[in-house]
């Protein structure tokens, strides 16, 4: 009979799934609504590098990252066609018997993992961006990270946008929030430069202390901000290395709506927060000629406008940046200087579902050496949401 009812149950859910993105199934105890939803979409890319090559295959073909834009070789042009960025997401919240609410969320894609290439299937295995549960006022997953603002992230055709100067960060950690306060205990890990390794990195794997975060945003009429602060424990434990830093980080961010436009901005300033910021175009520390752990500095900056026109079309003004701390006795030249990008897009919405976009950008990468490279990209996409 339980074999029965199981098999009953399947059958009406993958029925209800079918039919559409929402179902509910009641019991003696509690009611559960399933909902899922995502998106599809279509990248096009042409990509000049004056200053080497992007090697096929790499991340960097696919969405930009600053730490990967070529320094040394050279100018090349190429074009990537990719569906990567779609994704898909399954939620179910229930209703307990006692009246209180819990819900979990499982949400993937396709980038950034191995298998597949451009040869003939263009298969890609997915990944998880986020998975957790949300019970009272805690969170326990995989989400992003409570030092990070996700409104101050601009609407690009490219995957983030404005990745140099924002912290842009998913994992797993243990999250309270009430009245736009929150704290959290966040998976540690440390990266690290070897002594004068310019742009090498370890990461090390010995942490033992969890990052620790705080948070308040508020909106106030049209003004959404945030204050965020970070402590951290950097450690490395290996290569004749038995060394621990601390590392902290302070990020303040902003969206204003102007009617119907907006205006995002950011500042994020710290010491050994490398891997939360740039997508981890800096390391969080180096080692030393003592074989001790010199923590990295960073300072980030981001500011996009949105300008909407008409139903239709509107437009996106983008410019980051992120400058990192010379500390070229250690690292030596070969160590990143700074990255930034301009970028411009159009929108155009061809109706409630699907979104056109084009996008010109430039990206820069400097050493402190003095070297550079610059990545100019016009991206096309086409996104169905459901």
């Amino acid at each position: 009979m339980q074999r029965l009812h199981t098999a009953m149950t399947a059958t009406a859910v993958a029925a209800a799934l079918t039919a559409g993105g929402l179902i509910s199934i009641a019991s003696a105890n509690a009611e559960t609504e399933f909902s899922y939803g995502g998106y599809i979409k279509l990248d096009a890319m042409v990509t000049r590098t004056d200053s080497g090559s992007l090697p096929s295959g790499s991340i960097g073909r696919d969405f930009y990252i600053p730490g990967l834009t070529p320094i040394g070789g050279e100018s090349n042009t190429y074009t990537d066609f990719h569906a990567r960025e779609t994704r898909f997401f399954f939620r179910a919240n229930q209703t307990l018997a006692n009246g209180e609410t819990i819900s979990g969320y499982v949400e993937f894609d396709f980038l950034g993992t191995a298998g597949g290439d451009k040869r003939v299937t263009n298969s890609y295995s997915p990944r998880v961006r986020h998975a957790y549960i949300q019970y009272k006022n805690w969170l326990a997953g995989q989400f992003w990270s409570n030092f990070q603002d996700t409104a101050i992230i601009p609407e690009s055709v490219d995957f983030i946008g404005s990745p140099d100067g924002i912290v842009f960060n998913r994992q797993p950690q243990i999250r309270y929030s009430n009245n736009g306060f929150s704290v959290s205990v966040e998976q540690p890990e440390t990266t690290v430069t070897p002594n004068l390794g310019g742009t090498a990195r370890v990461t090390t794997g010995d942490t033992a202390m969890p990052d620790l975060t705080a948070r308040y945003q508020q909106q106030v009429d049209n003004i959404h901000y945030s204050i965020a602060g970070i402590f951290r424990r950097l450690e490395y434990r290996q290569n004749g290395v038995d060394a621990t830093e601390a590392g902290w980080g302070v990020n303040l961010t902003t969206k204003i709506n102007f009617g119907p436009h907006d205006l995002r901005a950011g500042v994020v300033h710290g010491e050994g927060i490398g891997r939360y910021v740039g997508v981890n175009s800096v390391n969080d520390a180096v080692v030393n000629q003592a074989l001790n752990l010199d923590a990295l500095g960073y300072t980030g900056f981001s500011l996009a406008y949105r300008h909407v026109w008409s139903a239709e079309y509107r437009t996106n003004l983008i410019f980051t940046r992120g400058k990192f701390e010379d500390k070229r006795e250690l690292t030596g030249l070969n160590a990143n200087d700074h990255t930034q990008r301009i970028a411009a897009n159009l929108m155009y919405q061809a109706n409630e579902r699907m979104v056109v976009g084009f996008e010109y950008s430039r990206a820069t990468r400097e050493l402190l050496s003095g070297a550079d490279g610059n990545l100019d990209r016009v991206q096309v996409s086409v996104q169905y949401s459901f």
